[in-house]
Parts: C-alpha cells; sequence; structure tokens
C-alpha cells in the first residue's frame, strides 16, 4: 500500500517530467530542471531562479523524458528562453564578468589583499556586479569596492562565502568517482559535525572521510541518517554505488 507522501506527489505531479541539464551562468556542476515545455537544444540560454533572482543558465543536456517516482524530488523548472534583447544583455554579462574577475585580481594583488575569488557575475535586472570569494582572515575591502566601482559603475557587491559554499559552486569528482553531493543533488546542505561522526564511531582524522573541501564529506549525513533508521530499507539502493551489472545494483524499469 502507497504511503500518504506518495499519495500525495502523485496527485501533485504528472506520472512523467521533461528534464533539461543547465549550468547557471554556464559555471559549476550541470543541474537538472523541468524544462517548462520549451524546446531546447544544447548551448541555449535559459532565464532561471536562483537564490531569489532571476539569472541565466546554459543548456548542457537537450530535455529528456523520465518518470516521476516518488520520492522523487520535485525538480525546480525554468523560467522560460530569453528574448533577443535579454540574449545579448547575457552575452554581455558573460564578457563582463571575465573582465571584473581578472580587473579584481589584479588590484588585489596590487592592494596586498589576500583572497580567492570563486565567481563573479553581474545582474540581469539592474547594474550590479556580484563578486564571490572566501578568504582566511576579515578583509578590509573599501579601498578595493571603489576601485570596481570606478571600473565597472553600478552597485558593487563583495560576499564572502565559505569553503563548502565554494566547492558547491565549482563542483568537481570526489575520490568516490561521482560528482559531488552539494554541486548536483543537494538542495539544503547539513553537514554531519565532527561530534555526530565520533558517535559513529567513525575516524574524524581520516583524510579519506573529508572532500574536496577539506571538510568532513556531506554524504556521512547519509550515515547518521542510516544508522537513526531515517532512510527505507528501498531507498539504500538508490545511494549507494555499486558495480555495474553486479547482484546489488538496482534494476530500472524500462
Amino acid at each position: 500500500m502507497e504511503s500518504p507522501l506518495a499519495q500525495e506527489f502523485a496527485q501533485a505531479y504528472s506520472e512523467w517530467v521533461r528534464l533539461v541539464g543547465v549550468k547557471v551562468r554556464n559555471r559549476g556542476e550541470v543541474k537538472k530542471l523541468d524544462s517548462a515545455g520549451a524546446p531546447l537544444r544544447c548551448g541555449d540560454p535559459v532565464l532561471i531562479e536562483v537564490e531569489g533572482e532571476v539569472t541565466y543558465g546554459i543548456v548542457y543536456t537537450e530535455p529528456y523524458s523520465t518518470p516521476f517516482i516518488p520520492p522523487m524530488r520535485a525538480m525546480k523548472s525554468i523560467l522560460r528562453k530569453p528574448d533577443s534583447e535579454e540574449t545579448a544583455l547575457i552575452a554581455r554579462l558573460e564578457q563582463l564578468s571575465q573582465e571584473a574577475a581578472t580587473y579584481c585580481r589584479t588590484k588585489a594583488m596590487e592592494l596586498g589583499i589576500h583572497l580567492k575569488l570563486v565567481e563573479v557575475y553581474g545582474a540581469m535586472d539592474r547594474r550590479q556586479l556580484t563578486f564571490i570569494y572566501t578568504a582566511e582572515d576579515r578583509i578590509d575591502f573599501r579601498e578595493l569596492v571603489r576601485d570596481l566601482a570606478r571600473r565597472f559603475g553600478g552597485r558593487i557587491e563583495m560576499r564572502q562565502v565559505g569553503v563548502r559554499e565554494e566547492a558547491r559552486r565549482l563542483g568537481g569528482i570526489d575520490t568516490c568517482g561521482l560528482v559531488l553531493c552539494c554541486a548536483s543533488f543537494l538542495t539544503d546542505v547539513k553537514p554531519i559535525s565532527a561530534k555526530q561522526a565520533k558517535k559513529l564511531d567513525l575516524p574524524i582524522d581520516d583524510p579519506r572521510l573529508l572532500g574536496v573541501c577539506g571538510r568532513l564529506k556531506c554524504c556521512l549525513m547519509f550515515e547518521m541518517m542510516d544508522a537513526q533508521g531515517k532512510i527505507a530499507p528501498q531507498a539504500q539502493q538508490l545511494i549507494t554505488p555499486t558495480r555495474l551489472n553486479s547482484p546489488s545494483s538496482p534494476t530500472l524499469p524500462s
């Protein structure tokens, strides 16, 4: 008998969904989004919503249909394809972002500011450049912001992020051979703490438990949930990588 949650999903969503692979601002890993029925090809720009603001993405995987099987999470949808003016704006923002990143690195070096730029992007609906960066120490970047404002005009936002957020934005392959969980499918990153890892008798000083960000791997969260009985038995194969054609490999419906 289906659970109430599965029945609710079945009523709210169709049996099939049409997904498209998109890179947000043409950076990081490919995200799966609902194609909203739009005819899309690889390389097409699309408008999407990220962190509460409208931005753009580039199609890397053409739309394909897949069955919606609860508890498969509902995907966000693209907003639409941009018009000719918006397409031209996206091209300008791409060029501006590259120019701003180069200029910022040069000026930061001249001013003796030690920061690592993760991403620079421009807003589509206003004159604003956002500089995402990581830094080990607190930075006084007032002079740098004045230089950036004189060079590019508009509002300049400097946004510091941690190493986990850096990994999520840039993406990569971890030691398991899979794309980083935080960059591929996790929508709410709540990493396991050292205290929780010790309760699971995990050797937190083992470098194999550290992700590319240098912190405990986010996938250890699944170990904790499994130990607490929060993962249904039928979901085990969905989160455990197995060899192709091995007895434990899940069989997908054709």
